[in-house]
């Protein structure tokens, strides 16, 4: 199995990509197997529907979030959480400037290029 040789995520040397119209994300820990994100969003930004084939958990670090997983949408504040099985459309709306905490598993090799 090939590990990233980073051990340890320090937030002040981890680079923010900015994905526009509100949006940033940091890759923090992977490998092969898994992948921790934390993306950041302003008020009114949003996370276009989408979805993929991997299995994703996901923590709300700060922030309040309308949250819509297949055909139900609820809101989520801070310390909430929500799981996407595979190739389940979802998005969100940021309603609070915020940032979650997303884990892939495979890891979102997408999110490496």
């Amino acid at each position: 199995m090939m590990y990233n040789k980073i051990f340890f995520q320090v937030n002040s040397d981890i680079e923010w990509k900015e994905l526009g119209n509100g949006v940033s994300r940091q890759i923090l820990g992977h490998d092969g197997q898994m992948m921790m994100v934390k993306v950041k969003f302003e008020s009114g930004a949003v996370g276009a529907m989408h979805q993929h084939p991997h299995v994703q958990v996901s923590y709300v670090e700060s922030g309040a979030f309308e949250l819509t997983i297949g055909e139900e949408t609820k809101i989520l504040r801070q310390g909430d959480g929500y799981f996407v099985p595979p190739n389940v459309l979802h998005g969100c709306l940021c309603i609070e400037a915020g940032a979650l905490i997303d884990a892939f598993t495979p890891a979102r090799e997408d999110f490496l290029v």
